[in-house]
């Protein structure tokens, strides 16, 4: 992986490259993640750079000592703007807690933006009691719970399952937990307006954490927005049904010239 040093730390990230000329996209991932997930839209590479980053304290990314809610979702922020510029990104594709990061870079940021791609994801993000329970003392009901079905997964394969429950084990409770208030706490629907580049809502069509009316929402709200469904998946589309999710994210960055 290759490194980026910014605000006293570093952020490490992929680069997958053949020569396309279309937009760079930066892909995000989300709560107890890493940029693992987005390895089957390295196929995108031949069309469109691929970036995938670690944010702070996943991976192979330095940590950083904030609290869950806005200050993380600040410094998750800076490395993701982090990467975009070290990369020439121009494009920002985030899932769940990554999509949050994403539309916050929209807001907050001075990054130059061609397009946004939000997947998994929404302009509020709770999280129901019991996960947050179970993430404060049962971590391991608390990875239990989000592998139910029609959540993380529709019918994803054993070897999916497994990756996804050891990916969230690496990052551990502390981090896991802290990914999860900070989603519970960011809520931007009355800022969507201020969204000022095309931004495609991807969803899988059965994904019950955040559902496809969270995507329409979305879609409806920003001013030039769209939104698509994936067949068969749930909240991590790319990794269950990875032809699917990346053929959608293509026809998009193809409408962005």
């Amino acid at each position: 992986m290759s490194r980026v040093a910014h605000h006293g730390r570093d952020t490490a990230y992929h680069r997958f490259d053949r020569g396309g000329d279309g937009p760079t996209v930066c892909f995000v991932h989300g709560s107890g993640g890493n940029a693992g997930i987005w390895t089957a839209q390295a196929r995108l590479r031949d069309r469109f750079p691929v970036v995938a980053l670690d944010l702070s304290g996943h991976g192979e990314s330095d940590d950083v000592a904030t609290p869950a809610g806005p200050a993380t979702l600040d410094a998750y922020a800076d490395d993701v703007v982090a990467v975009a510029e070290a990369t020439d990104a121009d494009v920002l594709c985030g899932n769940s807690l990554g999509g949050a990061v994403a539309l916050w870079v929209a807001l907050e940021r001075d990054l130059a933006l061609d397009g946004l791609v939000l997947a998994g994801t929404g302009a509020k993000l709770t999280v129901g009691r019991e996960l947050l329970a179970a993430l404060a003392t049962d971590f391991d009901r608390a990875v239990s719970l989000v592998h139910e079905p029609d959540r993380l997964f529709h019918d994803a394969t054993p070897r999916v399952l497994e990756r996804s429950r050891a990916t969230m084990a690496d990052c551990g409770r502390a981090v896991t937990e802290r990914d999860f208030l900070t989603c519970h706490r960011f809520d931007v629907r009355d800022r969507l307006g201020e969204v000022s580049v095309p931004t495609l809502a991807v969803v899988g069509e059965r994904d019950t954490l955040t559902p496809p009316a969270y995507h329409k929402f979305l879609a409806d709200r920003i001013p030039n927005g769209e939104y698509a469904a994936v067949d068969d998946a749930a909240h991590l589309a790319m990794l269950e049904t990875p032809d699917g999710f990346g053929s959608t994210v293509a026809g998009f960055l193809d409408r962005l010239g």
